[in-house]
């Protein structure tokens, strides 16, 4: 609200004196007239004062301006429900066509039934919807209730001391104290933490369902305090930025009296709806409450979607209206013309009062408006309840699909949109994440290179390649429970501040998820856990076997790092010695991984800095571990207890210390020295004693092996899985990361030395800088070292150039390390894997001063704080020495080769939009079949938008060389395209097209105006891979391919940069898993598995689809039947509007007699078998055709029901035409006939019989019989004039009437029985042959679905001849999706990159590869040409200039060139 660089304390002062003569906001500058022109813009921040004593008033008067703490999410009060929910119904325009009638049938002259009867049918349907309205709303205001109630601890000025209030109680402004367990109120700036570090702890379960804690510090300067908070002692105004719903960005500064300011950002905001995790108690004030909360804004509640089938009903309504309209003008017309035959007034057209007739026109209009209220039920009003009944039952049994049920997880699926189910039934194009969707996101260290040697890591490799790991964890928690803990532990662990007693830290249960819980339940004399209490931390992930080459250097390194002290000079060494040891104190140390305990409640562990020194020898250390060692042999533990050396370690990483001189920012401790190299590849070592115990003696440390006790296991809790799989990487070599303070780290060595760095700053990580890093002070030489890691891209662009050393043979050694390391990062991403680089840098503390100061002015800055931050952030990650890069496997996930063969056969165009880099995208592409080895990929790298025209149309010209253009079945900017991909397979010889583009070429394609042209090449591409994509792009591509090609989208993801793809598809689905629930948060659909796409879509989604549109079929041809009875009998009363039917009867026709069937019918009907469908996925493209609801059904349906509507009128009339029965006499066999017909015809169409469905058809049609006799029996004057007294008792007399209604059905039913049969028998269709498949016995069924796989199998396309140049053997189609492809490239990969002259032809032009975002040259990368489909390499002078370009690449060009191969 106020940014000024005068002091704020004048404009306190000024405020106080002036009175505040205007009033507050946000906008309103808090400066006096003569000071505002220096302050900067004041629209953009919020000022929240301290509401003590001392800016009481100012807290009241600005406060105010600002939301409570008070929720309310409901959309209704008492008052309000009634109006409100009426005045959202008829916003649909149905409700208002009905409204409409209701009033017309009140005016006398137009009155056709009884005012009350038209009232009921549009009152039933309010009423239902108003209901489940009112029901749902009263649930949101429970639960609100329920919230704004809760209990916190806020501080009263007037007692000084804090009380407890409600929820809704807390303003901005307020103190707020928060206990262990407690979920936070409101958006909290801490200043206060029982921690002594300053350091709370949060569980943000409740905001995006990540289970493993967060740290929060105290703003900088309120950490050292004493053992309370004083609000009184808070003399501070607080100015940040407006409320807003980026949950991870926040900035502001805190200004004092004296005019200083410091700078804070989220890493001090508490969220709404977190938890306080291991820390006893935090103060803090509100910054924004209620509604204005980041977890409020962000919660805006499921996006409403129409389905593809409401919006083709509502087209059909229109047609209905239409007919509506001519039959009511035939109707005026004809009683205007009937009316004309009489020579005299006929006696039934009485005059008005005066004497006078209505004139014909008049009357004529009058007729008009009555016949639409004869025939409004031509427009089915119980067509929306219905659908919304069947859309819930759909829902339930997808809810009860076992098969899309996830043991592991304990989670089904969640539909979160109902009102699009039978969409499921229609996709056309997926677009799909990589990273946690088609891959587990479970990050498996796999291998790495230090200084140019690559170490493969082999024995880990064999061990990934076992089917199933052992549930260690189970295995663990089994032998903790038979461990007998000493006294002191015996309660449940606890958290111990100094020497004041414990207090349990037990985790509550109220921040529960439904998603990852805590709990271990017991099952079959066992503990079982679903999931590892922390994420990131399964067996796969953390157990790592260290390569046998490295693990002898890395203890030597361990060694030769104690030889280091303070008096070494600080001079850059590239020994492999040195280099190891840095490469792994930067894995262990270069994160925000937070150390805690597997025992619940979860302990953070810590060792602060000790002011002690060493005061036992390394061999006193040793002889206590002998002790120990002999003493445990007695203990019987299994393979994966922790071992004697583990103990030992642990032990000596925590032996107290005694006064010394040495620096007190040294902590060393040794242990005893294992003779085992090769460390357990567990996650920590099990037997380390809690940092928060070292108080402790050593008797007392050394007391617990002796009883008996198990130490509880480290576990590392990481944002990432990349941070957690490095770290369990250094902890196999037994680097291994003991503690983390926001001011130190500590890191265990192999041979139990404990050291503990400085930790000076931390540049966490961004998508935009790609990289983190550490600034650490070394505890031996005191240098302060910079540790970097982050993607391959940016890390070789930031290294310190060769050209710049003085000396040559360093030079040449730099050159060797980064030429190799840059040869290993193109192996691992060949394979597969995700690549960092990791690089130091050693700086004076002269420079790291200056620095800082720099960095601490961005911190206070408000205005382009983020620009500033980046700017200091590039001043220091500068100029690094390389040490090596890590290659990380991010596994497949279970089934998805599979499920993405079965989405292809299904006509199904599945892309992949992924922020990885290009080369792992494409190998994971390949792994899981999206690409085959057969196909031709057209690689686009470039930024020019001309460059990316010229490449689109070469490669357009190229492929129409293969291939003819596709059917046109749309027009898009002028070119006709295709909404299915067009079939490459029917020509042997003819290649299938990949497409593989990067974000960068995205920017030209969206910029450039090149959609057109870009969506044209698609459509003959069976797979497109948009790698280095933001979540913008992501969207952006969504809504190119939704809007322009008019197709059914689905987007699929797991983490939050999938929001805005998951949002922009026609069906976004989430999939729970390792990144969060922001994902499933904003999604229509929650799944658990990729794989559970297959039957989600090619079932119930065909099921849902089939279902819901053969009803709506069905509706409207029920109507249009019904309807046209009354409208034939106007032809026979002189186009009066008389009826005869009795007017309930047809209330009860539609509300009772015909309603039941289509439910059971929409909700239980399954055309083809769940089995047959996943065994010939290609039937799904029905759905994605519309067959079974188009143009055509709905008007052939209508036809029919005119055609039976025409017999079930005239059979009856003909046979009894010269009669002399009266009105309801003849109107009963009608009625009677056509509700049989309308039954059986629904019974035609049902293609799944059980008992539910013959006890529906034959119940509604007893119903009907017994209903009729009631009220014919009992009604005498219900409907006066007219008296149906006993009609039908008459009626059931007579044998005229059962030969009416055995042959008028039989003769309506004949046409559409004779098509059935026909399209039965010689049917070609899919849909057709399944169901004649599904008939059969199992085993011929399957016969019959294998002849069918192999007609319909694709001819396989041969390969084309592989150049004499060409290294890769062709590998076969299966291996393909069995590995990932360990070939330098596809054989058939183009890499069509930049243009070195976008003007030659295409054919022949040698592309480049964008080396670098700066650098606008053309640079060459090797064999990479655009060539025709069997060209050789084309000769020429660009053959030698590429060679001599790649083998001398100039600095900052580090873009990792493919080898691709040429046709």
């Amino acid at each position: 609200m106020a940014l000024s660089a005068d002091s704020s304390w004048y404009r306190w002062q000024c405020r106080v004196r002036d009175g505040f003569r205007q009033p507050l906001s946000e906008t309103t500058p808090l400066l006096s007239a003569e000071k505002a022109r220096q302050s900067h813009n004041l629209t953009q921040q919020r000022v929240v004062f301290p509401n003590n004593n001392i800016f009481h008033q100012d807290w009241e008067k600005v406060s105010g301006r600002y939301s409570g703490n008070r929720i309310c999410t409901t959309k209704y009060t008492l008052f309000t429900f009634l109006p409100q929910n009426l005045f959202e119904q008829f916003h649909r325009w149905a409700n208002l066509y009905f409204l409409f009638l209701v009033i017309l049938n009140w005016m006398p002259s137009m009155e056709v039934f009884h005012k009350e009867i038209t009232m009921l049918p549009l009152a039933i349907v309010l009423f239902i919807i108003m209901v489940k309205d009112g029901m749902e709303d009263f649930k949101r205001h429970r639960f609100d209730r329920e919230i704004n109630c809760s209990y916190i601890q806020i501080y009263e000025r007037q007692e000084q001391s804090y009380v407890q209030k409600h929820w809704k109680d807390v303003r901005v402004g307020d103190f707020v104290q928060m206990r262990c367990n407690e979920i936070i109120p409101a958006d909290i700036l801490l200043l206060f933490s029982s921690d002594p570090n300053g350091i709370c702890h949060l569980e943000t379960a409740n905001l995006d369902g990540e289970t493993n804690l967060k740290q929060r510090s105290v703003v900088k300067g309120f950490s050292q305090q004493g053992v309370q908070f004083e609000p009184e002692c808070f003399h501070n105004t607080i100015v940040c930025e407006k409320p807003n719903n980026h949950l991870n960005r926040f900035k502001g500064y805190m200004e004092h009296p004296d005019q200083t300011r410091t700078g804070f950002g989220s890493e001090s905001l508490l969220l709404r709806g977190c938890t306080i995790r291991n820390t006893e108690m935090a103060v803090g004030i509100v910054i924004y409450a209620g509604h204005e909360t980041k977890a409020m804004l962000n919660n805006s509640g499921p996006r409403y979607k129409r389905s593809k089938i409401e919006r083709r009903m509502n087209t059909d309504i229109f047609f209905c209206i239409g007919l509506l309209f001519l039959m009511c003008l035939i109707v005026a017309i004809g009683h205007s013309l009937w009316n004309g035959t009489f020579e005299e007034h006929p006696p039934f057209d009485v005059p008005d009062a005066e004497g006078r007739f209505l004139p014909p026109a008049l009357g004529g209009f009058y007729m008009f408006l009555t016949a639409i209220i004869l025939l409004q039920v031509l427009i089915p009003i119980s067509l929306y309840v219905s659908i919304e009944l069947v859309k819930l039952g759909q829902v339930f049994f997808l809810h009860n699909d076992l098969d899309l049920y996830d043991e592991d997880t304990d989670i089904s699926i969640q539909c979160r949109a109902l009102n699009i189910t039978e969409d499921l039934g229609q996709i056309q194009y997926i677009f799909s994440d990589k990273t946690g969707t088609l891959t587990e996101n479970k990050m498996v260290f796999r291998r790495c290179t230090i200084m140019g040697s690559e170490y493969s890591h082999q024995e880990n490799a064999k061990r990934l390649e076992t089917p199933k790991e052992l549930d260690s964890d189970s295995e663990e928690w089994t032998q903790y429970q038979c461990l007998s803990f000493p006294v002191r532990w015996a309660h449940g662990p606890a958290t111990l501040r100094g020497q004041g007693g414990s207090q349990s830290l037990r985790r509550c249960q109220s921040a529960r998820v439904p998603i990852q819980g805590h709990s271990r339940q017991r099952s079959m004399g066992r503990w079982e856990s679903p999931q590892p209490p922390v994420a990131f931390s399964s067996s796969i992930e953390k157990d790592v076997t260290p390569d046998k080459n490295l693990l002898t250097k890395v203890q030597n390194a361990a060694l030769w790092l104690e030889t280091l002290s303070d008096t070494r000079p600080t001079k850059p060494s590239l020994s492999t010695t040195s280099s190891i040891a840095d490469f792994f104190l930067a894995l262990t140390i270069c994160n925000s991984v937070m150390v805690s305990t597997t025992t619940e409640p979860r302990e953070r562990v810590t060792i602060p800095p000790s002011t002690k020194a060493l005061g036992t020898s390394l061999e006193k250390i040793q002889q206590l571990f002998q002790r120990l060692k002999l003493s445990s042999l007695s203990q019987s533990f299994s393979s994966t207890a922790p071992s004697d050396t583990d103990l030992g370690e642990s032990l000596g990483a925590n032996v107290p210390t005694t006064d010394s001189d040495e620096k007190d920012d040294v902590s060393v401790c040794s242990g005893g020295y294992s003779t085992d190299g090769g460390y357990r590849s567990s996650t920590s070592d099990q037997g380390d004693i809690l940092g928060s115990r070292s108080g402790a003696s050593l008797e007392e440390v050394l007391e617990a092996p002796s009883l008996g006790l198990a130490k509880p296991e480290l576990c590392y809790e990481a944002e990432s899985p990349d941070e957690a799989a490095l770290v369990h990487a250094a902890h196999a070599y037994s680097f291994t990361l003991v503690s983390r303070t926001p001011e130190q780290v500590t890191v265990r060595l192999p041979q139990g030395t404990c050291l503990t760095f400085d930790l000076l700053c931390t540049l966490g990580f961004d998508s935009i800088r790609k990289r983190m890093s550490v600034v650490v002070r070394h505890p031996l030489t005191s240098e302060i070292i910079i540790y970097t890691k982050g993607a391959d891209s940016v890390i070789m662009d930031l290294l310190e150039d060769p050209a710049c050393v003085t000396d040559i043979d360093m030079e040449k050694k730099l050159r060797k390390i980064q030429a190799r390391t840059q040869k290993h990062l193109d192996l691992y991403a060949r394979d597969g894997l995700r690549t960092l680089c990791i690089a130091k840098k050693v700086i004076s503390e002269e420079d790291f001063q200056r620095w800082a100061s720099f960095r601490h002015e961005a911190e206070a800055s408000l205005n382009n704080r983020d620009e500033l931050l980046m700017e200091t952030a590039q001043h220091l990650e500068n100029r690094l020495t390389l040490l090596g890069a890590t290659g990380i496997e991010d596994r497949l996930q279970e089934g998805v080769p599979d499920t993405i063969a079965a989405l292809r056969e299904a006509g199904i165009q599945l892309w992949v939009l992924t922020g990885d880099k290009q080369e792992t995208a494409v190998n994971i592409a390949y792994s899981c079949g999206l690409l085959d080895q057969t196909d031709t990929v057209y690689s686009i790298n470039t930024e020019s938008q001309e460059t990316c025209e010229s490449i689109l149309n070469c490669a357009l010209e190229e492929i129409k060389q293969f291939l003819e253009p596709p059917k046109s079945d749309y027009e898009l900017f002028g070119f006709h395209l295709s909404s299915e991909t067009p079939s490459t397979t029917s020509g042997a010889g003819i290649p299938e097209f990949g497409l593989v583009i990067d974000g960068k070429t995205l920017n030209a394609i969206f910029q450039g105006k090149l959609e057109k042209k870009f969506l044209e090449l698609t459509q003959y591409c069976r797979s497109v891979l948009c790698c280095r994509s933001t979540p913008l792009q992501k969207s952006m591509v969504v809504k190119l391919v939704r809007d322009k090609l008019s197709v059914m989208t689905l987007s699929i993801g797991d983490g939050a940069n999938d929001v805005s793809m998951i949002q922009a598809a026609d069906i976004g689905i989430g999939i729970s898993g390792q990144e969060g629930m922001q994902a499933v948060m904003s999604s229509d659909f929650a799944i658990s598995r990729f794989r559970h796409l297959k039957k989600l879509l090619l079932v119930h989604g065909h099921w849902c689809y089939s279902r819901l549109a053969r009803m709506v079929v069905y509706y409207f041809y029920k109507n249009v039947c019904y309807v046209n009875l009354l409208f034939w009998y106007q032809f026979f009363c002189g186009f009066s509007g008389s009826t005869m039917i009795d007017y309930w009867q047809m209330i009860f026709f539609n509300l009772f007699f015909t309603s039941l069937p289509p439910l059971i019918f929409g909700v239980l009907d399954k055309d083809i078998s769940a089995e047959t469908l996943l065994a010939l996925p290609e039937l799904y493209k029905s759905g994605q055709k519309s067959e079974c609801y188009n143009l055509s059904t709905f008007w052939i349906s209508m036809l029919d029901a005119f055609y039976q509507s025409l017999v079930c009128f005239f059979l009856p009339y003909l046979t009894y035409k010269d009669s002399d029965i009266d009105v309801f006499t003849f109107g009963t066999p009608i009625n009677t006939v056509s509700l049989t017909t309308i039954l059986l015809h629904q019974a035609m169409e049902m293609k799944t019989w059980t008992i539910i469905h013959g006890l529906v058809l034959l119940g509604s049609f007893l119903m009907y019989f017994v209903v009729t006799l009631l009220y014919n029996a009992t009604c005498i004057t219900c409907n006066s004039p007219t008296n149906p007294y006993w009609v039908m008792e008459r009626q059931l007399s007579d044998p005229t009437f059962y030969l009416v209604c055995f042959l008028t059905p039989v003769v309506a039913l004949l046409p559409r029985y004779f098509f059935l049969s026909l399209q039965g028998t010689y049917g070609k269709s899919l849909i057709s042959k399944a169901q004649k498949i599904d008939k059969l016995p199992t085993d011929k069924r399957n016969l019959e679905i294998q002849s069918w796989r192999n007609q319909k199998r694709p001819a396989s396309v041969p390969r084309v001849a592989q150049p004499a140049h060409n290294p890769v053997p062709p590998v076969p189609e299966q291996s393909c999706r069995a590995r990932m492809p360990k070939s330098s490239s596809p054989p058939m990969q183009k890499q069509v990159e930049d243009w070195v002259s976008h003007e030659q032809r295409c054919g022949r032009e040698h592309m480049r590869d964008d080396l670098c975002s700066g650098d606008s040259s053309a640079k060459l990368s090797t064999a990479e040409h655009l060539l025709g489909p069997n060209r050789s390499m084309a000769p020429g002078p660009y053959s030698s200039e590429q060679t001599d370009r790649s083998r001398h690449s100039s600095k900052g060009s580090h873009r990792r060139s493919q080898s691709s191969l040429t046709i």
